[in-house]
């Protein structure tokens, strides 16, 4: 008997226990378990990258939405500006047509003033060279009476 006959031998003993220890099917069931295992690891990646894609999804159109009303909240700002400024010059030229005209009649009165201060004056020179006049002329009574009626007459006239 030779050595390669025992070891023939210790294989099929140690193949006998291995069987009869049921190895190969703790092994088995270890793969179906590790199988499992990963299986339950692929199809919780899977979930995990579906609801990753989802949440992409809604914060892609959150941001676009986000994007939209930002370019709206501007545009209504540009138009609501367009109008102030468009108000501010409406309210400047008025404010100007008012001021203007203001000055012109303060204008248009200080020249009636000056003119009803000039005629004033012309009347009250002439009213004394005509005094001077008659003083030379005529005596004192009609003199007087001459004044009184020129007085009269030119204030009727100016009124």
């Amino acid at each position: 008997m030779d050595a390669t006959f025992w070891a023939f031998v210790g294989l099929i003993i140690f193949l006998a226990i291995v069987v009869y220890m049921k190895v190969p099917g703790m092994i088995g069931k270890s793969l179906d378990s590790r199988a499992d295992k990963i299986r339950a690891e692929l199809e919780e990646a899977r979930r995990l990258r579906e609801e990753a894609q989802q949440l992409l999804a809604e914060y892609q159109r959150k941001r676009k939405e986000a994007e939209k009303e930002a370019a709206d909240i501007v545009d209504h700002a540009k138009r609501e500006a367009g109008l102030l400024v468009t108000e501010a010059k409406q309210k400047t030229e008025e404010y100007v047509g008012r001021r203007t005209a203001l000055a012109e009649q303060k204008i248009g009165q200080a020249e009636r003033d000056a003119i009803n201060e000039v005629r004033a004056k012309a009347v009250d020179i002439a009213v004394e060279a005509a005094r001077n006049v008659l003083a030379r002329k005529v005596d004192g009574k009609v003199s007087a009476d001459l004044f009184n009626a020129s007085v009269r007459d030119l204030k009727t006239r100016l009124n």
